[in-house]
C-alpha cells in the first residue's frame, strides 16, 4: 500500500498542469458556414472565392482573427499618516475628618495622571508594466455588432511553459486598417501571463505548508 502511495505521489508530481485561466471561453472556435456562392464566371473579381469587392480584412466574423496590441502600464500609490493625543490629570484631596476614626488622613493629596499618543504611516506603491503582441480569435458577435474575442499563446522554453492569455469585447470601430487593436480600447480586458515548470513550482508553497498555516494559531 505504501508503494502504492509513493508511485502515485511521483506521477502527480511528473504532471505538467495548465494554470487555471479566468478569461473568456472558448479560446479559439471554428468559423461559421458561409452560403455557397456562385461558381466562377470568367471575370477577374471572384465572388465565391473572395469577401465583397467593397469590403476590408478586419474582423466582423465568429473565427475571424484579431491582433491585439498589449500595451498595459498602471502605475497607483497610495499614502496615510494618522496622529493622535490624548492626556487627562486628577487631583483631589483631603481636607478634615475631625471627629472621626480616620482623622489620620487629613491632608492627603490624591493625584493622577494619564497620557495617551498614537501615531501611524501608510505607504503603498504599485508599478506593472506588459506589452506584446497575441493574435486572439472572435467567438461571439454581440447583437450590438461588438466582437467577443479569446485567445492563447503558449510558449515553452526547455522544461518551462509559458501560457499568454487575453479576452474581451472589441468594438469594431475601434480596429484600425491592419486589423489591429490596443488592448486599452477593450472592454472587460482579461489578461494573463503565468507560467508552468520547475521554476513556477518552486515559487509556491507545498500543500502541506499551506495547511498548517491556515490552521495554526500562531
Amino acid at each position: 500500500m505504501r508503494h502504492l502511495i509513493l508511485l502515485s505521489s511521483v506521477l502527480l508530481a511528473a504532471c505538467t498542469t495548465v494554470p487555471p485561466t479566468n478569461v473568456h471561453q472558448p479560446m479559439t472556435v471554428r468559423p461559421e458556414a458561409r452560403p455557397v456562392l456562385a461558381t466562377g464566371n470568367g471575370a477577374i473579381y471572384q465572388a465565391g472565392n473572395s469577401r465583397p469587392l467593397f469590403e476590408d480584412r478586419r474582423a466582423r466574423f465568429v473565427g475571424d482573427t484579431i491582433t491585439v496590441k498589449i500595451t498595459e502600464n498602471t502605475s497607483a500609490s497610495k499614502k496615510a499618516s494618522n496622529n493622535l493625543t490624548r492626556s487627562g490629570s486628577q487631583s483631589a484631596s483631603v481636607t478634615a475628618f475631625a471627629g472621626l476614626p480616620v482623622g489620620g488622613l487629613n491632608g492627603l493629596d490624591l493625584s493622577a495622571d494619564s497620557a495617551t499618543k498614537f501615531a501611524g504611516k501608510g505607504d503603498a506603491a504599485n508599478n506593472a508594466v506588459f506589452t506584446g503582441n497575441l493574435t486572439v480569435t472572435v467567438i461571439d458577435v454581440l447583437p450590438n455588432g461588438n466582437l467577443l474575442v479569446s485567445g492563447e499563446k503558449q510558449i515553452a522554453i526547455g522544461a518551462e511553459q509559458e501560457f499568454i492569455r487575453v479576452s474581451g469585447v472589441v468594438n469594431p470601430a475601434f480596429v484600425d486598417f491592419s486589423n489591429t487593436v490596443d488592448s486599452a480600447k477593450i472592454a472587460d480586458a482579461r489578461i494573463e501571463y503565468k507560467s508552468s515548470g520547475q521554476i513556477a513550482d518552486g515559487q509556491v508553497m507545498g500543500w502541506l505548508a499551506r495547511f498548517f498555516l491556515s490552521v495554526l494559531p500562531f
